[in-house]
């Protein structure tokens, strides 16, 4: 299983994939809020999403998974 982790700490504005979504290395995944900043994340590999381990509106912080793809 391959993680999708955090690069900072934020809040879960938006999440752009659901559980079953194929995406690829470089696509948005979901949106973090960080000091009043929209602050996009991306897939650093391809797959299948397994599980979403956030919801809009949680907070996180840097290094916790966001995502698990197969």
């Amino acid at each position: 299983m391959k993680e999708i982790v955090a690069n900072m700490a934020g809040t879960v504005l938006n999440v752009l994939v659901a559980k079953g979504d194929e995406i690829t290395a470089g696509q948005e995944v979901l949106v973090l809020e960080s000091m009043k900043m929209e602050i996009p994340i991306e897939s650093n590999q391809g797959g299948k999403v397994a599980e979403l381990k956030v919801n809009i509106g949680d907070f996180v912080n840097e290094g916790d998974s966001l995502l698990v793809l197969e």
